[in-house]
């Protein structure tokens, strides 16, 4: 049982796992034994997860989500199985409570009159600096 969120347990026959071998660091060990974890959670058909949140989590551009609203984790940073299983459900844990926040809505705002002024004077100094860096002066010679 993962527990997300207090609206929001997901019990553990949710979840896919399938392990499979790594690459990176373990010696001969990294060709013998399948330590990396693919772990899969089916977010669309999941009556454990509210529809708002699932709704957030499936508007989202994320690779890990696929277009049938399943939540892919691939997990190979730990030598072990377990440890690679444990930081797979760590993630999905911590993608999941992502979406239980609710982005606070832009207000949207003006510059100020001061700092409309600001940006003229800015703007007048940076220009006045450029204008010293002509090329009148140095043809004569």
């Amino acid at each position: 049982m993962l527990d997300v969120h207090p609206q929001c347990q997901i019990p553990d026959e949710e979840l896919t796992e399938r392990f499979v071998r790594a690459s990176g660091p373990g010696g001969q060990n990294v060709n013998k034994v399948s330590t990396a974890v693919e772990l899969r959670f089916q977010l669309r058909d999941s009556p454990n997860v509210p529809d708002e949140p699932k709704q957030r989590l499936l508007s989202r551009s994320d690779r890990r989500i696929t277009k049938e609203g399943e939540i892919v984790i691939e997990a190979n940073r730990f030598r072990t199985q377990d440890r690679n299983r444990q930081d797979a459900r760590d993630r999905l844990i911590l993608l999941l409570r992502t979406a239980f926040v609710v982005a606070k809505r832009r207000i949207a705002t003006k510059p100020s009159r001061a700092a409309k002024a600001r940006r003229v004077v800015e703007k007048k100094q940076r220009g006045a600096v450029k204008k010293t860096r002509n090329d009148r002066g140095w043809r004569d010679e």
